[in-house]
């Protein structure tokens, strides 16, 4: 049995165990302080800090793993991210006080000190742009260092902005954007001469397509009606879907054809009221749990 690491608390985690559920995979643990679940009947879950997880795939205590991309890429550990899970949407920014005069990377006097809790992408980000600052290391709450004297600047995740804002801070700049990414050591899915996969790869490569289907899914939607034959030059063009809608005959349908086609959910008010004009009936529109390529 595979175990797969995962954040044992905030965001992340919730997403985490929603999307594994979503792709046939619950987690069943023995209650809400378990170390350890077993993560459907394939893999075994365990809980431990985002940040650790880098930490816990890099040196095999774990097969696989699910963080931030932010932590992945602090960590500097050798890993391969094998899959971008779409949630735990952010970036790594840089922000300094809004009367501070800094707006540009070049507007940041040289030795301006940088308060962050990502020391080692702070230090490469300024680096690589031939910026000399001093980075200050910090567990936490690096938007107050500016306020006490402790930086000039900052290097902080955002998300929507408003806690700069309420800071008194603004966006510089921004280092690398993140999401949660499904992550194993480099090299641990290995392929012989001829293409084969050893079992544990193949379990792997079989999370990816299960996560996979599930994202995909989501945010689209399963359209079906009965339309006019006439008009399904028409039809192609209001519900294309995946490669061309599917049509259907009915029974005793007369000059009418079942459409069945995959809608992406922000075009559906749009799609249900040209299906009405071109005369459609018996219109229904159903989430879709899964889907493959």
């Amino acid at each position: 049995m595979l175990r797969i690491a995962l954040p044992n608390k905030g965001r992340l985690a919730e997403d985490s165990r929603e999307l594994f559920a979503d792709a046939g995979l619950p987690i069943r643990a023995a209650g809400d302080r378990a170390l350890t679940a077993a993560l459907g009947d394939v893999f075994e879950a365990i809980f431990v800090r985002a940040q650790d997880i880098p930490e816990f795939v890099a040196d095999g205590a774990a097969d696989a793993g699910v963080t931030g991309w932010d932590l992945i890429s602090e960590s500097e550990r050798d890993l391969t991210a094998i899959a971008d899970l779409e949630f735990g949407r952010c970036r790594l920014a840089v922000a300094a006080k809004e009367d501070s005069g800094i707006s540009t990377l070049d507007s940041i006097p040289p030795g301006a000190r940088v308060a962050t809790v990502f020391p080692r992408l702070t230090a490469r980000f300024f680096a690589d742009r031939g910026l000399r600052v001093e980075v200050v290391p910090m567990s936490g709450a690096a938007e107050i260092a500016p306020h006490l004297g402790i930086a000039d600047i900052i290097v902080d995740l955002v998300s929507t902005g408003s806690t700069l804002r309420t800071n008194g801070l603004r966006e510089v700049e921004t280092v690398l954007h993140s999401t949660a990414r499904l992550i194993v050591a480099t090299g641990r899915m290995p392929r012989d001469a001829s293409g084969r996969v050893d079992e544990r790869t193949q379990s792997l490569e079989e999370l990816v397509m299960a996560l996979g289907s599930v994202l995909r899914a989501r945010g689209q939607r399963y359209v079906m009606a009965n339309v006019p034959r006439r008009k399904l030059d028409d039809i192609r063009r209001v519900v294309p879907g995946l490669n061309g809608p599917t049509v259907v005959d009915i029974l005793n349908g007369g000059d009418h054809v079942a459409v069945h086609a995959v809608v992406p959910a922000t075009r559906i008010y749009r799609t249900i009221a040209e299906l009405k004009a071109l005369g459609a009936e018996g219109i229904l529109v159903t989430r879709i749990e899964r889907l493959m390529p």
